[in-house]
């Protein structure tokens, strides 16, 4: 028999992959403004972000309208607490992909420094694939597709690392190119931020679907 909180909750769910979904077209449009060197593009992701805090005070105030009206405990309540933090940290995706439209508009009015954007390419490639994977295996319950989430992390830190590197490198061998080094640096550190809030998503997946708090090196095996 169905519970009234049942089909609360599958409506959070709904909620919590629309505003997602708002995220990771966020993140592909400044992306490919970015690497199409169109800086009208960029105007759009002030206009996504708009949705996604639409969404943000959407999603809460359903959590704390569940929350008063049906007295959940134990999963039920898990499951809320984990939808508010998601909620959370997908609103601030949505900012850092802002962010990355302030530090991009900036690169393009330089001059480019080429062999450095296929890195940023591929750190907002699994950046997306992060997003869309923790948010997949929140709807499914999915805790092993959370715990692959969490491994993926190491991989988009090692490309912020690179990029780092990379663009002190440049900048100390080209004076003249030392803004638009420090705009890639910006760009590939909210990249990386990123991952860390689709980071913690998994973790609540995990805590929400087994109780298991992984955070700060728990362990999830």
């Amino acid at each position: 028999m169905e519970r009234a909180i049942d089909i609360q909750l599958e409506d959070l769910k709904k909620m919590i992959l629309l505003m997602g979904g708002h995220v990771e077209k966020s993140l592909a449009q400044v992306t490919a403004a970015l690497l199409s060197r169109d800086v009208d593009m960029f105007n759009g992701v002030h206009d996504i972000e708009k949705l996604i805090n639409e969404d943000h005070i959407r999603v809460d105030n359903a959590c704390m309208h569940v929350l008063a009206k049906q007295g959940p405990v134990a999963k039920d309540l898990r499951l809320i607490i984990s939808v508010l933090k998601i909620n959370n940290d997908l609103e601030r995706m949505g900012d850092q992909t802002v962010n990355i439209s302030y530090s991009g508009k900036d690169y393009l009015g330089r001059k480019p420094i080429q062999q450095q954007l296929s890195d940023i390419q591929k750190m907002s490639e699994i950046a997306g694939r992060m997003v869309k994977g923790s948010l997949d295996s929140f709807v499914r319950g999915d805790v092993e597709q959370a715990k692959k989430i969490l491994l993926m992390d190491d991989e988009i830190d090692a490309l912020k690392n690179k990029v780092f590197q990379d663009a002190m490198a440049h900048m100390k061998a080209h004076s003249d190119d030392v803004e638009a080094g420090m705009d890639l640096i910006l760009i590939a550190r909210n990249l990386e931020r990123l991952g860390d809030h689709a980071t913690n998503i998994a973790e609540d997946v995990i805590f929400a679907f087994t109780g298991k708090d992984v955070r700060h090196g728990g362990k999830f095996g």
